[in-house]
């Protein structure tokens, strides 16, 4: 019955991931007409579903980041409460976040139910709160570093295409740079944060990726634009296709990278009430990744509308180039941090860069009120989460 309970609560998680995260890969390409939200619940379902399942992380150790020390709780059974108490915590805070249109942290929800039921267990000492701090610098550097790269990458856009006197001509040299550096920065990432692989290594793999999306995009631009005229409109619908590429790959990479924090607590309580103890780290089967695949594929279908709304239409008016810029800047963001070994949020970085291509159109093109509920609810997620967890921990204790 334990087992049972576990996986339907895992599921849950998963079908709260997928309401909420879908934001962070589709949102832009909505908001920017490249496709439609229906064409968008469709692509990311099954793109999320392939990288859970393909490229998901097969070994969490002692989950959500290794924020709290399993080994002084000791008891297995509190271990098991606490899994259970964090998983429900951080999908009811993700849930009702949803029902907002609020775009959250899912790694932060799942780190604030480890939290409180961390210190109910054993104590303020068996938090890593240095982990903490990196935790909530992340809240700041995010947003920042993605919206200040989206801002520069929009206004040298701007300066070298959108506003030359012939901006299809221009778009025939700059595309294919702005591409190409797109999909270099995007393997890169893949290889290095997906496949755990060096940076070197990375950096080596996606260069001949990088000159072949330059080549093709130099050709098909080229074509595109002598088919199609030398009109303004012309130029937003080659960046149209780029940026649906981009929004494929960052839901392919968010399936893969974010399905541990679903399916992570759900085999850490699965071994322990399989073999009565728990070593350290923990190993998740392939069926477990295809498991919470499916749950993150079904919350994208069912509610992800809500907060793709919010973050691709309510904070500033997107176009194709704006949306472009937002992908491109967030996939650099995320590499340089995982090059750094800074802890950033994927969903706080797209806000941020959201809001970098809106305030280098004008600070009065940016819904401010907007960005102040969604701030808030950023500074909320790791205290209810962690309050709400404790409370369910004692119940079950």
């Amino acid at each position: 019955m334990l087992i049972f309970t576990a996986f339907a609560v895992g599921f849950g998680m998963a079908f709260a991931i997928g309401a909420n995260d879908v934001a962070n890969s589709m949102a832009t390409a909505v908001g920017a007409r490249a496709i439609t939200p229906r064409q968008a619940v469709f692509i990311a379902s099954i793109l999320e579903f392939l990288g859970a399942s393909l490229f998901g992380a097969h070994v969490t150790t002692t989950i959500a980041k290794g924020i709290v020390d399993l080994n002084q709780i000791g008891e297995p059974r509190l271990i098991v409460y606490g899994a259970f108490a964090a998983l429900i915590s951080s999908a009811i805070w993700i849930i009702f976040a949803t029902l907002w249109g609020l775009p959250v942290s899912t790694t932060h929800s799942i780190v604030g139910g480890m939290i409180g039921f961390g210190i109910v267990a054993a104590g303020w000492e068996a938090i890593n709160w240095f982990k903490m701090i990196q935790i909530v610098t992340t809240w700041i550097v995010s947003p920042l570093v993605g919206g200040l790269l989206s801002f520069v990458i929009f206004k040298v856009l701007t300066f070298t295409t959108l506003h030359r006197k012939e901006p299809a001509n221009a778009a025939k040299f700059t595309a294919p740079v702005f591409i190409g550096i797109a999909f270099f920065t995007m393997a890169s990432l893949f290889v290095a944060k997906t496949l755990k692989k060096p940076l070197s290594v990375a950096v080596y793999v996606s260069l001949p990726i990088a000159i072949l999306a330059f080549l093709i995009s130099w050709f098909t631009v080229r074509r595109f634009i002598r088919k199609n005229g030398r009109s303004y409109e012309t130029v937003e619908k080659v960046f149209k296709n780029a940026q649906v590429m981009t929004s494929c790959y960052v839901s392919f990479s968010h399936g893969a990278n974010d399905v541990a924090n679903a399916v992570g607590p759900l085999a850490l309580i699965y071994v322990i009430l399989r073999y009565g103890r728990f070593s350290g780290a923990v190993n998740i089967p392939v069926y477990l990744l295809i498991f919470g695949g499916l749950g993150i594929a079904l919350g994208i279908s069912l509610m992800g509308y809500r907060v793709m709304k919010t973050v691709g239409e309510d904070i500033t008016e997107l176009n194709n180039t704006r949306g472009f810029s937002i992908d491109f800047a967030t996939a650099t963001t995320v590499l340089i941090a995982s090059a750094t070994g800074m802890p950033v949020s994927t969903t706080h970085t797209v806000v941020g860069a959201v809001t970098g291509v809106g305030l280098a159109r004008g600070v009065e093109v940016v819904n401010v009120g907007i960005l102040k509920n969604i701030a808030l609810s950023w500074l909320l997620t790791v205290p209810l989460a962690g309050i709400v967890s404790a409370l369910i921990f004692t119940i079950l204790r």
